[in-house]
């Protein structure tokens, strides 16, 4: 926050505080009995009539302790403008520090598991549940409560797998992330190419095509696609590309939603969480993922 606006808050903040015990002042000093009386302000309405008395004794004293607490919290922390408060608290460095006293006690929980294999902590139930509730925490937004994904997000619940299914392939998705990649073929196929090989690729999956539009676009598939899908349509993992021949789609398999993949492309990202959680809490996530898919 720049200096003038630092002043601006400042400023605004206290004049609001200070209007508050003003008016306060003025109103207790302004009003004709100290003590309550049986004298009314002289109106009523539907027969209920209002006595001029003094403001509550404890409404006052309220009121004066909450102008008292504003002033000694913004004093002591942050809150009028660029002022850090006298005791240089910020939410960064409190985070920082439940964190850090955070690792200290959760520390030695971890390292028991750390030195197992992905396949020995199958028999862990207390290690799975710890990654369990790291994945809901982390990976849950993208593929769900379950695992079980969603639109564009693969599922971890079945043995089909983008680049492996092995403990340590999955550890190293988890760690470094995943960057997948459909180029856009619709400006070298046209559309007529692009319903081609789109009846082409669902008839490898034995699903609902048109055997004539196939026929054309298998030509064009292996000129196109093969480097990646392979030319059996069985896709790479290493890679990243899908298996075409089953009936596992992440966009749908629909005619329309096989066609805009092939026509406009579509990039998946899996962000890398080495930065982001340590070894020891990867390893227990990734059992957890592998036990989804191998129970």
């Amino acid at each position: 926050m720049s200096a003038f606006w630092g002043a601006w808050v400042t400023v605004i903040t206290l004049a609001v505080i200070l209007g508050c015990a003003w008016l306060l002042l003025v109103t207790r000093r302004s009003e004709p009995h100290k003590e309550a009386t049986e004298e009314t302000l002289g109106h009523a309405f539907d027969g209920i009539e209002e006595f001029d008395n003094p403001l509550p004794g404890w409404w006052l004293n309220m009121f004066i302790a909450t102008i008292i607490f504003g002033l000694v919290y913004l004093t002591l922390y942050p809150g009028l403008g660029n002022f850090k408060g006298v005791l240089g608290w910020t939410s960064t460095n409190q985070w920082e520090e439940e964190m850090a006293h955070a690792e200290e006690v959760y520390k030695p929980i971890f390292a028991k598991y750390a030195t197992m294999s992905i396949e020995d902590l199958q028999a862990q139930p207390e290690g799975l549940k710890m990654g369990q509730r790291m994945f809901a925490n982390n990976c849950s937004l993208c593929h769900g409560a379950t695992g079980a994904g969603a639109h564009g997000f693969p599922n971890l619940t079945d043995s089909d797998w983008l680049y492996g299914g092995a403990p340590a392939t999955i550890q190293q998705t988890i760690a470094n992330g995943r960057q997948g990649a459909m180029p856009p073929w619709g400006a070298v196929l046209g559309e007529e190419g692009v319903r081609d090989v789109t009846n082409y690729v669902l008839s490898l999956s034995a699903s609902n095509h048109d055997a004539d539009a196939a026929a054309r676009g298998e030509q064009q598939f292996q000129a196109l696609c093969t480097a990646c899908h392979g030319a059996d349509g069985k896709g790479v993992q290493a890679l990243g590309a899908p298996n075409l021949t089953d009936d596992i789609w992440l966009y749908g398999s629909t005619f329309e939603k096989v066609s805009h993949t092939i026509r406009t492309g579509r990039n998946g990202v899996m962000p890398a969480h080495k930065d982001l959680l340590s070894d020891d809490k990867i390893q227990l996530i990734t059992a957890y993922v592998y036990s989804l898919s191998n129970k």
